[in-house]
């Protein structure tokens, strides 16, 4: 347990601390939660990224880098075990698959609470279908007190096919400050191409990877631009974030056709700005759970257009604040884009909708409470292994 008188320390572990939407929820989480009641610890199973660490405001945040070599995470538990021994946490909150093993030397350390976020699944399981993964997650319950899932089918997932109590899980959906992203700016982005004012821009923000499907963005914004060169000339298409795929998605975009209508515009610091100077957010994912990048586009006043993917559909409601697609499908995205393109009224009432959507039931303030309710709640009650 925590020293007496001191403040609880909650440890956050994640497989790596860096550029993506699960992270960027545990850095708008910390930096808006009140400092008093908890310290924090961000235990990061790879490494936690200088650069992306800088986004946390807040000083009472240790940041520890495992640097776990390839291979099973069983080959970290001494080392995690003699943490937490040293830490002494009050409670281990780790999230998605590849963190959820930690929970095995977080219990022989006697940690009194351990909680597990599912977020979202894993690249290579978009639709959260792989037998394995079920089994894993089955496998490691008894060490688990308390899950916490981000979304509705997430929480169906853990109750039907994993087979958690119901009891056992609160949902907590991602909030936004809508202040923020809604703050009026008028300065493009920095290194933006300046394609005009009369220009049609979409865009997305996200982590370069497989499960993002990107390159089906790029094949569908290339349709658009094949209809005549009116059309490529009046189409902009912007795309920000790194990763793994981006090699792959440079190749894509140089297939393209339309190269020079597309901005890979890398890692930002400044997405509030980068969404603003869009007309159209699109989510081409494979897989998600609730996407912060849909909740911060919609609170800049933008229509989405997402794929029919995971969380995406309690978001994104059809023909109120956007149009859903079926994943990896280039024309159907495509078709979607060109239905907004045609009807410039019907895609300010959908940013107009999205923004009242964001306000009514996606706060930082209501996730922020919500979160604080239920760790004061399982520490009162810290009770041995379900």
């Amino acid at each position: 347990m925590t020293a007496a008188g001191s403040r609880p320390l909650v440890a956050h572990v994640l497989y790596r601390f860096d550029v993506g939407g699960l992270e960027n929820g545990v850095v708008n989480l910390l930096n808006s939660m009140p400092e008093g009641p908890y310290r924090h610890a961000i235990i990061a199973l790879t490494e936690c990224a200088p650069e992306f660490s800088r986004r946390l405001a807040r000083k009472d945040v240790t940041l520890i880098s495992l640097h776990k070599p390839p291979g099973q995470g069983a080959r970290l538990f001494p080392a995690f075990y003699r943490l937490m021994r040293s830490l002494s946490p009050a409670i281990v909150h780790t999230r998605n698959l590849a963190a959820l093993e930690m929970t095995i030397p977080a219990g022989l350390a006697r940690v009194p609470v351990r909680i597990h976020g599912e977020h979202g699944w894993d690249a290579s399981d978009p639709e959260g279908r792989s037998v394995k993964y079920r089994r894993l997650r089955k496998l490691f319950s008894p060490w688990v007190h308390h899950y916490i899932a981000l979304s509705g089918q997430l929480e169906r997932y853990l109750v039907e096919g994993v087979g958690i109590r119901p009891q056992r899980i609160t949902r907590i959906c991602n909030g936004v400050d809508a202040g923020y992203f809604g703050a009026a700016n008028t300065v493009p982005p920095a290194g933006m191409p300046d394609w005009g004012p009369e220009v049609f821009v979409f865009g997305t923000v996200g982590r370069l990877d497989q499960v993002k499907d990107q390159a089906s963005l790029v094949r569908a914004f290339a349709r658009l631009c094949q209809h005549s060169d009116d059309a490529r000339t009046g189409l902009g298409l912007v795309i920000a974030g790194d990763g793994p795929w981006r090699a792959r998605l440079e190749s894509a975009v140089a297939e393209s056709g339309c190269a020079d209508r597309i901005w890979l515009a890398g890692a930002r610091s400044d997405v509030p700005q980068i969404l603003q100077s869009l007309d159209c957010f699109v989510l081409p994912s494979l897989g998600e759970g609730i996407s912060n990048t849909i909740l911060e586009s919609m609170a800049c006043g933008l229509p989405v257009i997402a794929t029919a993917v995971g969380g995406n559909p309690e978001l994104v409601i059809e023909g109120e604040t956007g149009h859903l697609v079926p994943a990896g499908d280039p024309k159907a995205l495509a078709a979607a884009m060109q239905s907004l393109l045609d009807a410039p009224q019907q895609c300010r009432q959908f940013g107009t909708a999205g923004r009242r959507r964001i306000e009514a039931k996606f706060s930082l303030d209501a996730m922020v409470g919500a979160y604080m309710s239920l760790y004061d709640k399982l520490l009162k009650g810290a009770a041995p292994n379900p």
